[in-house]
């Protein structure tokens, strides 16, 4: 995997940590039923992506390296870890490993607001340039009038998808260099 993507990552991931300190809540922002205490100066949500993007790194690391290196201090540092304790792993697995760090990113992204980054990316199903985010739906959703899916709907896609279809794509890039 190239650097710039883990980099990206990381620096998305620190943006979207900073910004919610820097930018507390100033209203109620609640997660379940109303309580009689105070809300939380804090965009739950955000600590709640956070801690799920950590969780799923561990758990797949744990998943390659049954002995991996002490988990680093700053969040941030999640990205050097994984790709560290990551290195022997298969071909497969660092293809893995690369689709989560670049679908976190994107997901670091959307969740600033940054839509932009989706636009990159062609549609996987017509390959058209035009993907729009659409925060409704959660998914990136094709512009082009002729590419529907069986019900006739605009075709939409899940960051998931979109990051996997990047990292394949690069990845057939690269053994087309190579030979």
């Amino acid at each position: 995997m190239g650097i710039g993507d883990d980099d990206t990552a990381a620096t998305n991931l620190r943006l979207l940590e900073t910004h919610f300190r820097q930018h507390p809540v100033t209203g109620p922002t609640e997660r379940s039923a109303p309580t009689v205490k105070p809300s939380v100066p804090v965009d739950l949500d955000v600590v709640d992506h956070i801690r799920a993007c950590v969780t799923e790194i561990v758990t797949d690391v744990r998943a390659v390296n049954a002995s991996p290196g002490p988990m680093p201090e700053r969040v941030t540092d999640v990205y050097t870890w994984y790709l560290d304790n990551t290195r022997t792993a298969g071909r497969f697995q660092q293809q893995r490993r690369d689709t989560i760090i670049y679908r976190q990113r994107l997901e670091h992204a959307i969740a600033m607001r940054d839509f932009t980054v989706i636009r990159p990316h062609r549609c996987p199903q017509c390959r058209t340039m035009g993907l729009m985010w659409r925060v409704e739906l959660k998914r990136a959703l094709c512009t082009n009038m002729r590419c529907l899916n069986e019900d006739g709907m605009s075709n939409a896609w899940t960051l998931a998808r979109l990051a996997y279809e990047h990292i394949a794509e690069r990845e057939n890039i690269r053994q087309v260099s190579a030979t």
